[in-house]
């Protein structure tokens, strides 16, 4: 073989034990076919793969910073299917992290330049995730049904199934239960021979969430347990956390209380570490933007030094009368480079600070909270004081968003926050743990007083709708309190205690609060 048919064949090679799921070994062949081939093309696929496994393995920033490098390089890339690769590869990472738009543009991309090998297939299965994932279809939008179309006229079987399973998740996000239903098994034959195994998970999750919409208990729990026997132990994503929403919703509506606190507490995992991971995903994109706007930022702070060294140099050949010239430019080009200094350091300070909240209501994120909550928790008990953990969880909240809209959510999020802030020092601490749920830590707070802040807050939820476009909406917010004086001062204990009275209120009827589990006389609002 030629030079460069040896390093196709290490590429293969590579692209093999990828599949093997090494990825580690994939990772040091990859790199050495980017530093040592010197094929243009075959640099820019091995690249794209390099980022792929960077970000299945949790590599985000590493990903990211690649990806940035693969687009800006794009324009010299000249080979189609090199293209190819590195469009496909970059959608599928911007999508993972909730980019969408930028997906979108370059998946429209790669479709006008296809290599002669390739079909619209693969890109179409694509476009529907990233517009979906973008809220841009509905169930009647054409697209689906033409890229159903162009899969099968391909014989590309597993993008045809992405594609019915995003048409499929439209109708149960619509309400029309019975059309998934329809829908999933017209095409579960197919996805079944197929065997792919995400694609088969989504699909028994999907009838699960369906035949519960239409209230069909039966057939929806049959389908729930049938997604946990097809699991792999351990699995963490989007499907699991519905099959077990619907499983804890079919438990608790038969009042089997200890099935129903086992599988929410199954769902609030999954739901936690999809939330995580995305978060994860997002903030390592941000991260990448800001190291590609520092960089450009070095690179004018390095052409202004040029500049400099090039007065410096016309000062000796010039006279005294110019030199106050040279002096006033070097000046001015030295005010411009701290300019962009401070900048860069506000940028990044606003960076580190936006990190820490939640991006809609602008309390602490879930990770910074729990971060905030064990540091002060632990400065509590060195001074022996007492502190009230306070779970709070909007009642019925899925209805306010599927009879209002998410904008309608959204707005409620955003008030029920401006409600507690009424009723909280700056020394408590207030985060958003995700969904409709929020964390409030009260310090130097024995638990009566706790009681009687959550209480208050719990009234204040229940008697202050919100209103717009004419109409009120009415909400009520369910609470579970944990202290210090009897649970101690350990975060994660207090977590289950609040969480579990919080269950309690929920169970009982919502619209109130339960403290302290394990006390049979529990207080209640």
């Amino acid at each position: 073989m030629s030079p460069g048919e040896r390093w196709q064949l290490r590429y293969l090679d590579a692209w093999q034990t990828v599949f093997q799921g090494d990825y580690s070994h994939a990772n040091v062949m990859l790199q050495d076919i980017i530093k040592h081939s010197g094929d243009a093309a075959l640099v820019a696929k091995a690249s794209a793969l390099l980022m792929d496994n960077l970000g299945v393995t949790k590599h985000y920033e590493e990903a990211f910073e690649l990806a940035n490098q693969l687009v800006a390089d794009l324009p010299k890339t000249q080979d189609k299917e090199a293209r190819y690769v590195v469009l496909f590869y970059v959608s599928q990472l911007l999508t993972s992290a909730g980019q969408y738009d930028l997906a979108i543009q370059h998946i429209r991309e790669m479709m006008q330049t296809l290599p002669r090998e390739q079909t619209v297939c693969a890109p179409m299965a694509l476009l529907m995730v990233a517009l979906y994932g973008g809220h841009k279809l509905t169930s009647s939008s054409a697209e689906l049904q033409q890229g159903i179309d162009t899969c099968n006229a391909a014989g590309e079987p597993v993008y045809g199934d992405t594609i019915r399973l995003v048409k499929a998740a439209i109708y149960v996000d619509e309400d029309q239960p019975q059309k998934a239903i329809t829908f999933l098994n017209q095409s579960e034959p197919g996805i079944l021979a197929s065997r792919y195994y995400s694609h088969m998970l989504a699909a028994e999750a999907q009838l699960a969430q369906a035949y519960w919409k239409l209230g069909d208990d039966d057939n929806a729990l049959k389908a729930a347990l049938a997604t946990l026997t097809i699991s792999h132990p351990g699995d963490m994503n989007g499907s699991l956390r519905d099959d077990y929403q619907v499983l804890y919703s079919i438990e608790k509506k038969r009042g089997h209380a200890a099935a129903a606190l086992n599988y929410y507490e199954q769902y609030v995992a999954q739901n936690s570490g999809g939330l995580n991971d995305l978060s994860a995903r997002a903030l390592a994109f941000d991260v990448a933007q800001q190291h590609v706007l520092a960089q450009k930022l070095e690179t004018e702070k390095l052409s202004k030094q040029n500049s400099i060294l090039e007065l410096q140099q016309a000062l000796d050949k010039r006279a005294v009368e110019t030199g106050r010239l040279y002096i006033a430019m070097l000046l001015a080009a030295m005010a411009s480079i701290i300019f962009w200094l401070l900048r860069i350091k506000r940028s990044q300070l606003r960076f580190k600070e936006l990190s820490s909240l939640d991006g809609l209501t602008g309390i602490f994120n879930h990770q910074h909270f729990m971060s905030e909550a064990d540091r002060a928790l632990r400065i509590m008990e060195k001074k022996a004081g007492t502190a009230c953990l306070a779970f709070i969880d909007l009642d019925h909240f899925k209805q306010i968003n599927d009879n209002h809209g998410h904008a309608a959510g959204d707005a409620v999020l955003r008030h029920v926050v401006a409600i507690c802030q009424q009723y909280l020092r700056q020394t408590d601490l207030f985060g958003r743990l995700g969904g409709e749920e929020f964390g409030i830590l009260l310090l130097d707070c024995p638990r009566e007083r706790g009681l009687a802040v959550a209480d208050h807050i719990r009234r204040a939820i229940e008697t202050a709708p919100i209103e717009g476009d004419g109409l009120a909406i009415s909400f009520s917010a369910s609470v579970g309190l944990a202290s210090t004086d009897t649970y101690g001062y350990e975060i994660q204990q207090l977590c289950r205690e609040a969480d579990a009275a919080l269950y309690r209120a929920k169970r009982t009827g919502r619209n109130r609060v339960m403290v302290d589990t394990d006390l049979d006389n529990a207080a209640e609002a």
